[in-house]
């Protein structure tokens, strides 16, 4: 029995009683000594108190009721598969208060039932109405860019629309690229062929492949230039036809590198732009190929702008609150530079009639 005392008159109590009532589902609901539901109050603001099946949540009336919402949810998860009952691990717990929370707030904008993404090793759901979204215009345009913070899924959905066009023989291979930019720091000379060299910058992209379609089968198609991995450098002079391009960390190019790519795709072919235009590593001066893109490119209709926001972010809660931190340091600095640009055009604005009145009265 876990109980907690009862906040405030003000707050309201809801109950709920999980069935089928199996201990084992139960326990892996709660989590090692109640961590799932802890992490819940936390999240929420609420209070849980259970007995065997029997949940109590106390709290405001709006959380309350997604609380109760959510461990029916997550009880559903813990059913057994091959006899096996499922447990719920705290990133779970995380990804899918995310959900409610979403769901919630924008009820009348929720694609996320609609749009789901089919590979072999599982269905790939979108997580909150901008990730449904970005899903729906990468089936539907031939280019499409996702743009925001780190952690909002955009390079894992864009590698999860790829996989299920090539098992839907829509296309036939998919080539992975993005610029070879160091992240503030000098690695130096690489050893290895081309492949090995490239191969620390993607990374992120062989992770997600790997997960959906399983470390060997990625081996053989990468043998058999199905999966091809490509600096963007070596791209110039080609043309991708019957092919899913995904360009990542697409802030490190230049404009023209960004054209350059724009122009290589062919026939039957479609390509996804992920990139943050907040962590550009390119020298100072050189403008991100991204950043133009979107002034260039944001009145075609066949192609597709999605942003995300540090609310969308699917990874640790603290990261949210990181990318907000530095959005927010970042406005106010640029508006701090934008008040000393018009104090310092002012002054000269000053100086220059001051030159001028007592020019003026030199020559009277």
């Amino acid at each position: 029995m876990r109980n907690k005392p009862t906040l405030s008159n003000q707050l309201k109590s809801l109950e709920v009683y999980l069935e089928p009532a199996e201990s084992q589902r139960l326990v892996s609901l709660c989590g090692p000594f109640d961590d799932n539901l802890k992490q819940i109050e936390r999240r929420l603001g609420v209070e849980i108190a259970y007995r065997s099946n029997h949940f109590k949540v106390l709290g405001k009336p709006q959380q309350a009721q997604q609380t109760i919402d959510l461990l029916k949810s997550l009880y559903v998860e813990t059913q057994a598969v091959k006899g096996q009952v499922q447990d719920i691990e705290p990133e779970q717990v995380h990804l899918t208060i995310q959900e409610h929370i979403k769901l919630e707030d924008s009820a009348q904008m929720d694609h996320s039932h609609d749009t789901f993404i089919k590979t072999k090793r599982g269905v790939i759901k979108p997580r909150n109405p901008h990730q449904s979204q970005y899903v729906s215009n990468v089936l539907a345009h031939d280019i499409s860019f996702g743009i925001g913070p780190a952690g909002t899924g955009k390079t894992y959905l864009a590698v999860a629309c790829a996989v299920d066009a090539l098992e839907r023989q829509e296309i036939r291979r998919i080539l992975l690229t993005r610029p070879a930019v160091e992240a503030g720091e000098k690695l130096g000379f690489l050893p290895g062929d081309l492949s090995q060299k490239v191969d620390p910058y993607l990374r992120p992209l062989y992770d997600a492949l790997f997960e959906m379609l399983g470390f060997e089968r990625v081996e053989r198609l990468i043998e058999r230039n199905i999966i091809e991995v490509a600096p963007l450098a070596y791209m110039r002079g080609r043309t991708l036809n019957d092919a899913f391009i995904i360009l990542d960390e697409s802030q490190n190019t230049t404009t023209e590198q960004m054209k350059m790519f724009l122009t290589r795709i062919g026939f039957n072919s479609k390509a996804v732009i992920t990139g943050d235009i907040t962590q550009v590593d390119l020298p100072r001066g050189v403008r991100s190929g991204l950043r133009h893109a979107i002034d260039v490119l944001g009145e075609i209709d066949e192609i597709s702008f999605n942003f995300f926001q540090s609310s969308d972010v699917v990874r640790h809660p603290v990261v949210a609150s990181v990318v907000e931190a530095y959005e927010a340091y970042e406005e106010k600095h640029r508006l701090e530079k934008i008040r000393d640009q018009a104090k310092a055009k002012e002054a000269k604005n000053q100086e220059i009639l001051s030159d001028a009145v007592q020019s003026r009265g030199q020559e009277q």
